[in-house]
């Protein structure tokens, strides 16, 4: 009963806090200022071959670099 106790004091204190922080971190990294470019591209991909299956090897939607 020793472990179950121990277990239990950790989960309910370090464990919590660290799942938290993991949380906003990704939260964070999702909401990051440059990610709107990708997010919009994840969005769009499942128009890409709306007409037509693809033909060749498939790539990301999304804004030219060189454009």
């Amino acid at each position: 009963m020793h472990m179950y106790s121990f277990l239990r004091e950790f989960a309910d204190s370090w464990a919590l806090i660290s799942l938290f922080a993991i949380f906003v971190g990704i939260a964070l990294w999702a909401w990051r200022p440059g990610s709107r470019d990708v997010q919009d591209a994840a969005a769009r991909s499942i128009f890409q071959h709306e007409t037509k299956p693809a033909t060749g090897p498939v790539r990301a939607a999304g804004p030219e670099k060189g454009a």
